[in-house]
């Protein structure tokens, strides 16, 4: 059975995007979203999210997909878990933030 493992740095993202909706929209907004978003966590391994390779310019192995207002990134790990690796609201700047994060 493959794993979802959330990275440190996209844990700490969710985090965050969860606070600005529970602060902006409330408590049951803000659940729903961070429920949708694992929910589609655990639909990678069955390949029923459409996740592109992320391009070869930002030098970093693994896939992205669009959930709502974000941008998922992540990565098959060693062992053949799902490692999620990033999670940016689509209107942080991709490549800034894979140099402040992967330091390329």
């Amino acid at each position: 059975m493959t794993n979802i493992r959330i990275q440190e740095a996209a844990s700490f993202r969710i985090d965050e995007v969860y606070q600005y909706a529970r602060d902006r929209w409330g408590s049951a907004q803000a659940d729903a979203y961070i429920t949708g978003l694992f929910a589609t966590f655990e639909k990678i391994t069955a390949h029923e999210v459409m996740s592109r390779p992320i391009p070869a310019e930002f030098g970093v192995e693994g896939f992205f997909f669009r959930y709502k207002k974000h941008i998922v990134y992540w990565k098959e790990l060693a062992n053949g878990d799902i490692g999620i690796v990033a999670v940016w609201h689509e209107r942080m700047h991709q490549i800034d933030k894979f140099r402040e994060n992967f330091g390329l």
